[in-house]
């Protein structure tokens, strides 16, 4: 068996989402770690929300780091072995280089704190917008979105590149609405627009991107002691310099997540494990190679049992 873990992003938070993980140690002690590094208190944050809160950017992002790494540190507290790749959407793919040892947990959160806050100031509110749709090709809706942008005048791409049938498109609000409205004339199922903050993974966060590069020079990335794919180009990277492009040019590019599970697969990979809150990639896996087991390891109960399926199958 050759497993790979995967760290979930934005969208995965919720109010008590650690609760089911009551009894691994590292648990809190990686919370309370994270919130010294702050100066918050994030435990109590993620335990007695409201979820309004936790849906301010500048808070998911710090969170769902600061979770996955808590998950992860179980894992390996518990005897979990090392899997043979990594990879994080979004915002997950910091977490996969803290768990491979690239980047330091000390260095990641004030990283995604700054990439949040820089994410939000891009955009004035209200001036961006992403859209899920359903039901469409990566090149019919790229299709779409040039029409959209052409009519409006305005930037809408694909952004998240999910799994077949399942693509977020993001950009000026007035250009996701218009490329929306043509998905269904295309023959989309839906086009359903997501409550964002901002207009993730397009142009229009080009100087989010420039903040982040800035912050970035004063990191030196280490080699990963475990192979992460990263979104932008789907590769595998040890130079610091980059790894630094990566990561900047991942917050204006498309997460390319459904060619990710399937350089996995070509890789060898049979099991993806979900390794955070939530089981929102546990989901997209099976969509994108129907052949890949695994699942999520959302509370201490799934943790066990994926230590036991690994011992028993080898």
């Amino acid at each position: 068996m050759r497993f790979m873990f995967v760290f979930p992003g934005q969208g995965s938070q919720s109010v008590g989402m650690m609760a089911p993980y009551e009894g691994l140690p590292t648990i809190r002690e990686t919370f309370a770690e994270a919130s010294d590094i702050l100066g918050e208190d994030l435990w109590e944050m993620v335990q007695s929300g409201p979820a309004e809160r936790l849906a301010l950017t500048v808070n998911t992002q710090p969170l769902m780091l600061t979770a996955g790494v808590a998950v992860w540190r179980a894992w390996r507290a518990l005897g979990g072995p090392e899997p043979a790749l990594l990879a994080g959407h979004s915002l997950g793919e910091y977490t996969a280089l803290v768990a491979a040892e690239s980047l330091s947990f000390a260095d990641a959160l004030p990283l995604v704190r700054l990439r949040a806050q820089a994410m939000q100031e891009a955009v004035p509110a209200g001036v961006g917008a992403m859209a899920a749709v359903m039901g469409l090709d990566v090149a019919a809706l790229e299709s779409v979105c040039r029409q959209a942008a052409a009519e409006t005048g305005g930037i809408v791409a694909p952004a998240n590149l999910n799994a077949p049938g399942q693509i977020v498109i993001a950009g000026h609000k007035e250009a996701v609405e218009r490329a929306a409205a043509l998905a269904k004339e295309a023959g989309a199922k839906r086009a359903v627009p997501l409550p964002v903050s901002a207009p993730f993974h397009c142009e229009l966060m080009k100087p989010a991107a420039e903040r982040l590069a800035e912050r970035l020079a004063a990191i030196v990335p280490r080699p990963p002691r475990i192979p992460v794919l990263h979104n932008v180009d789907v590769a595998e990277h040890r130079d610091p310099e980059e790894i630094r492009r990566a990561l900047v040019e991942q917050a204006w590019r498309p997460v390319r997540w459904i060619e990710t599970i399937e350089e996995a697969a070509h890789r060898g990979i049979t099991h993806v494990h979900e390794c955070g809150p939530g089981k929102v990639l546990a989901a997209l896996t099976k969509r994108i190679v129907k052949d890949l087991e695994g699942g999520a390891l959302a509370d201490a109960a799934s943790l066990h049992a994926a230590l036991e399926a690994l011992d028993i199958k080898g």
